[in-house]
């Protein structure tokens, strides 16, 4: 059984520059580590950081995501903000779409289902 570790995830650096949000206002910029859980190679996993700014989310998978740090708003395509702080654990459903607002960089610990 392998166990992986990421000390101190809050302030980690190292994060692979993963360019700019498609389609964002203004320009957000990604970066990331990638974490390959043994067995599990199909599921995507890890810890994102995005700069602010507004974009409509494209992931069609399920997600879980704890925030470590910053602050934004998910709005549901049919729904009321919701307002997002570091600490806030997350489950979006398949499909789930709508527009993220990053207001304070953010950075989340990831889980595509």
């Amino acid at each position: 059984m392998g166990i992986q570790i990421i000390r101190q995830s809050t302030a980690v650096g190292g994060l692979a520059d993963r360019g700019a949000v498609p389609l964002s206002q203004p320009a957000c910029r990604m970066g990331g580590i990638d974490v390959t859980i043994p067995g599990r190679e199909a599921c995507s996993t890890g810890i994102w950081e995005c700069t602010p700014g507004r974009f409509q989310r494209q992931i069609p998978q399920g997600e879980v995501m704890h925030f470590l740090a910053g602050a934004c708003s998910f709005t549901p395509d049919r729904g009321q903000a919701l307002a997002i702080c570091a600490g806030d654990t997350l489950f979006f459903s398949p499909d789930a779409t709508g527009v993220w607002d990053v207001r304070e960089t953010v950075r989340k610990v990831y889980v595509l289902v």
